[in-house]
């Protein structure tokens, strides 16, 4: 079975040959200049487009897509999710993962077991992981000052020994 990855959404058509105008979700913008298929999704069912052309605007990225070549062709596509599968996702740094690779990780914390990873928060200083911990949600930054390691084989993140947790505060 195959896995596909959410990297943009469509937006609107751009000029009258066919591009389409999109909204980047990737850390890696670029890698859309060098992407030659991708997966757009039509009621639940991924369906195979080859990129012709990618170019990066002022105003963002656009495509055009094989046998898309007029502005009323690509109307269909416009607000529609495109995926990768796992052989275009963009090899990252060793010690960064994607956030697929994270979600449903068991986090420990001196020896026990915590939680379960639900979510990756995005902030301009740095991530930060939401764990299920029975019910309750924590939140750990995703910095090296609390990680010990992580195994994204077997899906676990050992947090650094220590005392301070950061719970979410709406009790």
């Amino acid at each position: 079975m195959n896995e596909y990855f959410l990297i943009a959404k469509i937006d609107s058509a751009y000029g009258k040959e066919g591009f389409v105008k999109i909204s980047s979700f990737s850390d890696f913008p670029e890698r859309f200049l060098h992407l030659q298929k991708v997966y757009i999704d039509f009621f639940d069912d991924k369906k195979e487009f080859f990129v012709e052309n990618a170019l990066k605007k002022k105003k963002g990225l656009i495509l055009k897509f094989k046998n898309f070549d007029s502005q009323d062709d690509v109307q269909i596509l416009i607000g529609k999710e495109i995926f990768v599968d796992e052989r275009n996702l963009t090899p990252i740094p060793e010690d960064q993962y994607y956030i697929h690779d994270l979600i449903g990780s068991k986090v420990y914390r001196n020896g026990i077991a915590l939680g379960i990873i639900i979510d990756v928060l995005s902030y301009p200083a740095n991530d930060v992981y939401v764990i299920d911990s029975n019910g309750k949600e924590i939140l750990v930054p995703a910095a090296l000052e609390f990680i010990e390691r992580f195994d994204p084989k077997n899906k676990v993140l050992i947090l650094k020994p220590g005392d301070s947790l950061y719970e979410d505060d709406e009790d």
